[in-house]
């Protein structure tokens, strides 16, 4: 018989009908090995250009023998790579992501600002659901009739992967449900994995040679985000429900019984939950756990305090791409004492610059710290913070280190005060400080490299194009070897794939799931596309106003374009939207008046499919596309809630009356604007003539 060595080096040609099956056999599990190294593990022990030959092998010797072809050939399974392994899955509503508070009076402002959007009193009952904030990994399943159809990441919170079988092996996540639930019923929560099970699952990795995750939370996502389903079977994954998304009908009037209701349905819920009266007693719930924190037997980071009343959450609505009706009280920084060996100058994408201190590495909260922010020169100098100094650092919600204080007892003899630069590190160029500004910024914009590459890191950032595989690190080296030079240069990669897999093709699949991943975001949304631009004062707020407003890119840059003269009526309509004022529309029409930026955006339209801003509830509101303004007090809603009922509505909120203003609505104590309005000619709204028009 011809020996399994003799087999894998034999011409497909030669093969025997009986050598044929062996070396299909031995080939399918030879790849499933190296599937499980890659991706399970993250510890591949073929290179690309072997995996490759095992799977060209494998087709070959399948077109020759197609009878003995095997039932789970690998011609057959999902194809490799993270970016390639999932479906998408586009969420019904964003799963969106929480505002962070990080002391008592955050929470209270929190509070305050509620009762503000709600026009509620002192004495009016304020109800919040305070819970644990899971550090896990957070999953989206939606039933219909009962039954789970799909399970989901959350992805960038409006896409997610398509993770179905996958949730189905956990314990905690029912596959159908009692009769009496909704026709159509999206639970989210949290996917999770406790301390001990965390311990034993790198014990087995250790003792079978493979990767050793790094916490709980990498090992429930590394766990979760398998192609081969029995894998996640294996590791021990649990789930915590704690909300919905879409749902069909109405099934409680507050978060708290949604949680009852979610228990009597099967899944598991955070039995550490509490129904809170008041601020004070949810900030007391907060200090339970967290003096209970290490012993518990998972990880939290935090409390997570809710709205209970739903239709309070539902007025509410969300700001940016976070809800009004939560937050998250992320626990007190962890603190420790090191050495700062060196300050160095970082330049940002707007030219700032900003000092990073170099330090003695230490642990901070499990994680070690080699490297924190000091925010700005005024910083350095109020806190007297010099070179060879011990300092006090801290993980700031546990996420961004920073220097704390200086321990002056420790000052070595020869300290001396640190001198901030007046040029740029990076160009040369005077770094200036601005008039009323904390930080000083490099002057030399486009010529510097810094600025450059900072911009395209943004540009690819999480909400804005979020691509796959194209971080910081590979940023760096594509703009030092000229691969990448403006943002354009990213959508044109594959043109370079045989550089990129390398002469020896060792990066074939990386390579791949790369640019598959930038072919899947040649398509975006205009108001992540104002984002992605990086331009200064402009944040994801700012960039939806200016989607609702100019609704594409053409439009957009024709009125920045007009609106770089201060006289012009396309400058003051830029100052009409509300929420934007003269400092942000000045970076605005400077921005698109650069003739580099404007290569820029003719590169990247060329490239690109921009989708037009589409405004909510268009087809049946009646105040679609229409703009309005608010003036005086409302004595039924919060002006910023009518402002948010509006938008929700897809009217158009502006800041001031014009001739293009279709609408006031005038409260008591109206001033100004409602006589512009009179004499404009534009028609105006009582409150209550308001709320009939929009069908309230």
């Amino acid at each position: 018989m011809t020996g399994e060595a003799d087999t894998a080096g034999k011409p497909v040609e030669e093969l025997s009908d009986a050598e044929a099956k062996a070396e299909l056999r031995r080939l399918s599990d030879a790849i499933s090995e190296a599937d499980r190294q890659y991706h399970v593990e993250d510890a591949p022990v073929l290179t690309d250009a072997e995996y490759d030959a095992l799977r060209r092998r494998n087709q070959a010797i399948e077109e020759r023998f197609p009878d003995l072809k095997l039932a789970d050939s690998p011609s057959e399974r999902v194809a490799p790579g993270p970016s390639e392994g999932f479906s998408k899955v586009r969420h019904a509503r964003p799963m969106l992501s929480l505002a962070n508070a990080f002391n008592d009076e955050d929470v209270h402002e929190f509070a305050r600002r509620v009762r503000r959007f709600l026009s509620l009193g002192e004495e009016d009952e304020l109800a919040l659901v305070a819970e644990p904030k899971i550090d896990g990994l957070s999953a989206a399943l939606r039933y219909v009739d009962g039954r789970l159809e799909v399970g989901a990441t959350r992805g960038d919170g409006t896409e997610g992967e398509n993770i179905t079988r996958n949730l189905e092996t956990l314990d905690d996540v029912p596959t159908t449900l009692p009769a009496g639930v909704p026709g159509i019923l999206e639970v989210r929560g949290e996917v999770y994995m406790t301390k001990d099970d965390f311990v034993a699952l790198n014990d087995r990795q250790a003792k079978a040679g493979g990767k050793i995750f790094a916490n709980p939370r990498n090992a429930a996502a590394g766990s979760l985000r398998q192609l081969d389903p029995t894998i996640t079977a294996a590791r021990p994954l649990r789930f915590f429900a704690y909300s919905w998304g879409e749902i069909s009908e109405n099934i409680a009037d507050t978060h708290w019984e949604f949680l009852k209701k979610l228990e009597a349905w099967g899944f598991t819920t955070n039995p550490l939950s509490q129904r809170c009266e008041s601020v004070e007693s949810a900030l007391a719930v907060y200090a339970d756990i967290g003096e209970r924190r290490t012993t518990l037997p998972y990880d939290i980071d935090g409390v997570v305090y809710k709205v209970d009343r739903l239709d309070w959450q539902q007025r509410l609505g969300m700001v940016s791409r976070a809800p009004r009706w939560a937050i998250a009280h992320k626990f007190k920084a962890e603190q420790a004492e090191t050495v700062l060996k060196a300050i160095e100058i970082q330049v940002g994408r707007t030219g700032a610059l900003t000092p990073v201190a170099r330090l003695e590495p230490v642990k901070v909260a499990g994680v070690t710290v080699s490297n924190a922010t000091l925010h700005n020169e005024g910083e350095i100098r109020r806190k007297d913070v010099r070179v060879g100094d011990t300092v006090v650092i801290q993980r700031a919600g546990d996420v961004i280190p920073q220097v704390v204080r200086v321990i002056l007892e420790k000052r070595p003899a020869d300290s001396v005060e640190y001198v901030f630069p007046e040029t740029c590190p990076e160009c040369g160029s005077d770094a200036e400080q601005p008039e009323g500004e904390a930080i000083r910024r490099c002057t030399g914009g486009l010529i510097c490299p810094a600025q450059a590459v900072e911009r395209l890191k943004h540009f690819v950032s999480r909400d804005a194009f979020d691509i796959e595989g194209l971080g910081s690190k590979q940023i760096d080296g594509f703009y030092s070897n000229g691969l990448i030079k403006r943002p354009g240069d990213i959508f044109r990669l594959k043109q370079h794939r045989d550089v990129l897999i390398g002469e020896k093709g060792t990066k074939t699949i990386s390579t791949d799931n790369l640019l598959a991943a930038i072919e899947d975001r040649r398509s975006i949304g205009f108001d992540r596309f104002i984002y992605s631009l990086g331009i200064r004062q402009v944040g994801q707020a700012t960039a939806r106003l200016l989607a609702i407003n100019y609704g594409t890119l053409e439009a957009l840059r024709t009125a920045m374009a007009a609106a770089h003269d201060p006289e012009s009526e396309a400058h003051a309509d830029l100052l009409n939207i509300d929420q934007i004022g003269s400092s942000v529309a000045k970076d605005l029409a400077d921005f698109f008046a650069e003739d580099h930026n404007a290569e820029v955006l003719d590169d990247l339209a060329a490239e690109l499919t921009i989708a037009p801003f589409a405004a909510p509830a268009a087809s049946d509101s009646p105040i679609a596309g229409k703009t309005v303004v608010f003036t005086g007090t409302l004595t039924r809603i919060g002006r910023n809630e009518a402002k948010a009922k509006a938008e929700s509505l897809g009217a158009k909120v502006a800041g001031s009356v014009s001739k293009k203003t279709d609408y006031v609505i005038i409260g008591a104590d109206a001033g100004s604007k409602a006589a512009k309005a009179e004499a404009l000619g534009v028609p105006t709204l009582s409150e209550d003539e308001w709320f009939t028009l929009i069908g309230e």
